[in-house]
């Protein structure tokens, strides 16, 4: 059997103060989509390696790159948090997602996809670029989940039926009961009171949606 032509990632943050957010969360994925596609993981080596990165008095922006053999590599860059009274535009992308695509649902380094959605918007337009799928259900944004409260203080998600990432942040939420799925589409995200996209490493962040030309 071949082996796969792209990578597995993850995106961590480390604190010096708190050490990795949601470490074991992050190799639990990574363990999942690794036995799935038939990736070589050995879990306590890498939780290993990323430890040697936890040390210092600045936060990091820690990314994991696991290949099909086994072989990791770790890159870190200084992590700068978004102001308290951020609020992201969002714009919705032309390109669209395959909701039957099984890679959707693993984070993996074949990105073109999500790249192309990126292009469509300068950073002036948007903050985010949210992507459909073939059946005009809203899936998710290039680097974030998606999350609406429709007035109720209860916070949707589509499901990953849809065509998307299971990420960190949206499936703690999930487990905590602060957020549901349910099939989202254009007029749902117009109609919201409240829009969040978030991932583990910057939490979530309040949005609006750009006006539509």
């Amino acid at each position: 059997m071949r082996k796969p032509d792209f990578g597995l990632i993850e995106t961590l943050r480390v604190e010096s103060a708190n050490g990795f957010l949601r470490l074991e969360q992050h190799l639990q994925r990574l363990q999942s989509s690794a036995k799935e596609l038939g990736f070589i993981c050995d879990a306590d080596a890498i939780r290993t390696k990323l430890q040697a990165h936890s040390t210092g008095d600045q936060a990091l922006r820690v990314r994991l790159c696991l290949t099909a053999d086994g072989k990791t590599e770790i890159i870190t860059a200084p992590f700068q948090p978004l102001s308290a009274d951020t609020h992201w535009v969002v714009a919705i992308a032309k390109t669209r997602l395959n909701s039957v695509d099984p890679l959707l649902r693993h984070k993996t380094t074949r990105r073109a996809i999500y790249e192309a959605a990126r292009a469509e918007f300068t950073p002036m337009q948007a903050d985010e670029v949210l992507l459909l799928n073939e059946k005009d259900e809203l899936c998710e944004g290039t680097i974030t989940s998606l999350f609406v409260d429709m007035g109720d203080g209860q916070l949707l998600t589509p499901p990953l039926q849809c065509g998307l990432l299971n990420g960190v942040l949206r499936q703690e939420l999930l487990q905590t009961g602060t957020a549901k799925t349910a099939i989202l589409t254009l007029q749902d995200l117009q109609n919201a009171k409240k829009i969040f996209v978030g991932n583990a490493l910057r939490g979530m962040i309040p949005a609006r949606l750009a006006a539509q030309t």
